[in-house]
């Protein structure tokens, strides 16, 4: 499976974006799909997880109510809406794909190659 971010950008804190992850091949619908993100100097962090079907979704507490992980499996392409946005969000972003629902990062076998997200106070 091979991943591509984008949606990335420079914005000012309280505004919105919406990243997007499209993938290859017909078995998107096998996976479910993790958003991660990795500010300078920190580890990587996850901010969002959606199951097979996108019937579940589960966030950080730093990030509920603020962002929402969607995926459109005919589009083969998994979203992540992030509104409210602060300077602390700042960091690269990253889609990944796990053949289990999970927040950590060692369970996600596929990788995008990540999209920076600057937000500005």
């Amino acid at each position: 499976v091979q991943l591509q971010a984008s949606g990335g950008g420079l914005v000012q804190a309280g505004d919105y974006l919406r990243l997007s992850c499209a993938t290859s091949g017909r078995t998107f619908s096998r996976y479910h799909m993790g958003w991660f993100r990795q500010a300078p100097g920190k580890e990587r962090e996850f901010v969002a997880g959606i199951t097979l079907s996108g019937s579940s979704t589960y966030y950080p507490d730093s990030v509920k109510g603020r962002f929402t992980i969607s995926r459109d499996n005919g589009k083969n392409t998994v979203y992540l809406q992030m509104n409210s946005l602060k300077p602390e969000d700042t960091a690269v972003y990253y889609c990944a794909a796990s053949w289990l629902a999970s927040r950590n990062s060692g369970q996600y076998s596929y990788w995008g190659q990540g999209t920076l997200v600057t937000v500005s106070s």
